[in-house]
Order: structure tokens, then C-alpha cells, then sequence
């Protein structure tokens, strides 16, 4: 029997053309993301390992949560109130993988939320061995003059400020082998003239990401980096309008955007000592077949 998500059964654009209010509804997107990865086959490789991923309730945090339960670990994930319905589905399917899921609902911008999920985390759980900082906020717009203060200080609160709060108050709890993993994006290698102010924080956030990994290397805690391109989640149908969104991902080698689910095992790559104990301060883009990156 071929799996449901095999190569070529992956969505191609045109994708129908379809646009929702941020900040998305996964269940709403036609076809539906693809996080369950059937063709991915757990090892143990995080086993009884604690993961905290923010953003985990749909896109690419949902797909790393299941993958994450899939390899052995217990997983704790951030939401906003208005993304309670996706984050209580990426729980059951977490669940189903036959581990513990722990809901953390509010706003990253919020510096006592940011500690809070580490101290919630950790007295749920017991430990914590793994960060995956993933939450992000985007919006196009059609020059420098268009985004405002509001727009400007939404994109970096949440986009690094965020990961910089809860990085910080992970690290003191963080052991010996644990690892941390941010979400970049090719913007922040290429820039992108839509997305200016999203872009600067992808570029912070990949050199937050090697500067901490410098910080931290002594103390025996990696970081790293996953970059994608795009990627078929609810941040893109939010933001952009029905038709941009019906050519997303067209115009990279591979002419479709990423399903989340082939995403995901980059994460769980860094998350495994026994893939990546060598690895620390490495950005890895994942483009669909674009070789240009840096």
C-alpha cells in the first residue's frame, strides 16, 4: 500500500486560490497541510526526552510536535487564544503517538508568558531537553513606507524577541546535551522586498542563532537553525491575497511549496545527539531546489 503522503501524491500549484484573517485556521486550508508523515518511521531517537516548541499548534510546529512524540518525546506547545481548535488537534495527534502534549495558551510578546511556559513546562514534565523557538507573525507589505510602528514592533516581538525571552529562560534549565532549534527562512538570507521588516528578523534570528551556539558551546548545549523556503502553512493563506496564494512555492526547482511534514525531520535532526552531537551554529535551508542560499 503507498502511503497517503508519498512524493507524488504531494500537492502541485496552482493550489486553489483561498485567503483567511490571521491568524489562520489549518483545518480551513484546501488541501490540507500534510503533517503526519506516514512514510516517517521513529526510532527512539528523542526518547523520554521534553520538548517545548512555540507556534506548535499548526504548519511546521504541529509537524514537529508529531514527529518529536513519534521519536519518543513529551511535547509542550504555545498558541494564541484564537488558535485553541488547531492547537487541541496537533494534542490529539500528539497523543496518538502515544505521548503527552501540555497547552500553553498566549502571546510570545508577553515577557512573563515567555518564562512562564519554561517554569509550566518543566513542573508538567520535569525536565526540559529541547527548545524549538518557531512562532512567528509575517505580513506583506508593498514598500518600507507601508509597514508601520505597530507592524514593525508586532514582527520583531514576536519574530526574535520572543525567541530571545524564552531561549533565556530555558537556559536555566537546559541540560548537558540539551539543544535548541529556531526557525529561520530563505528571506533571511536573500531578503525579500515584501517583507522587509519579517526578513530582518529572520536575519537576526539566524545569527542569534550562531552567536548563542558560540555562548553555549561550553556548556555542552547546541543550537541551531532550520531555514526553509515555502512551506504550505496558514502564516502564508493569512497573508497573502487568494491568487499569490493559489502560485505559492511555483517558482522554486521543485514548483510546489513544502508540506510541513518534510520539514520536520530537519528539526528532529537537531534535536537527536545521536544525528547532530557535532553540529552547533548551523542554518540549513531547505529550498525545494534552490542551490543559492548561503
Amino acid at each position: 500500500m503507498t502511503p497517503v503522503s508519498s512524493t507524488k501524491s504531494r500537492p502541485k500549484n496552482p493550489l486553489p486560490p483561498q485567503h483567511q484573517s490571521r491568524p489562520g485556521d489549518e483545518s480551513k486550508m484546501t488541501p490540507a497541510p500534510r503533517y503526519k508523515a506516514p512514510d516517517y518511521q521513529g526510532s527512539e531517537k528523542l526518547l523520554n526526552k521534553i520538548a517545548l516548541i512555540t507556534g506548535g499548534d499548526s504548519g511546521i510546529g504541529r509537524a514537529v510536535a508529531v514527529l518529536f512524540a513519534r521519536e519518543g518525546a513529551n511535547v509542550a506547545i504555545t498558541y494564541l487564544p484564537a488558535e485553541k481548535e488547531d492547537a487541541r488537534t496537533t494534542a490529539e495527534a500528539v497523543m496518538d503517538e502515544g505521548r503527552e502534549c501540555l497547552l500553553l495558551e498566549g502571546d510570545l510578546r508577553n515577557a512573563k508568558f515567555c518564562k512562564s511556559i519554561v517554569t509550566e513546562t518543566v513542573a508538567t514534565f520535569g525536565s526540559l531537553d529541547v527548545l524549538v523557538n518557531n512562532a512567528a507573525y509575517q505580513h506583506h507589505q508593498g514598500s518600507l513606507e507601508d509597514i508601520t510602528d505597530e507592524q514593525f514592533e508586532e514582527t520583531f516581538a514576536t519574530n526574535i524577541g520572543g525567541y530571545f525571552r524564552v531561549a533565556r529562560a530555558a537556559l536555566a534549565v537546559l541540560p548537558e546535551g540539551g539543544t535548541i532549534i529556531n526557525t529561520g527562512s530563505i528571506t533571511g538570507l536573500e531578503g525579500s522586498k515584501e517583507l522587509i521588516d519579517y526578513a530582518s528578523t529572520k536575519g537576526a534570528i539566524h545569527a542569534f542563532t550562531k552567536s548563542l551556539a558560540q555562548s553555549l558551546v561550553a556548556r555542552k548545549i547546541r543550537v541551531n537553525c532550520v531555514a526553509p523556503g515555502p512551506v504550505w502553512t496558514p502564516l502564508n493563506v493569512t497573508d497573502k491575497n487568494a491568487k499569490e496564494v493559489a502560485k505559492h512555492g511555483g517558482d522554486t526547482p521543485m514548483k510546489r511549496p513544502a508540506q510541513p511534514e518534510e520539514i520536520a525531520p530537519a528539526f528532529v535532526f537537531f534535536a537527536s545527539n545521536a544525528c547532530s552531537s557535532y553540529i552547533t551554529g548551523e542554518v540549513l535551508t531547505l529550498l525545494g531546489g534552490d542551490t543559492t542560499a548561503a
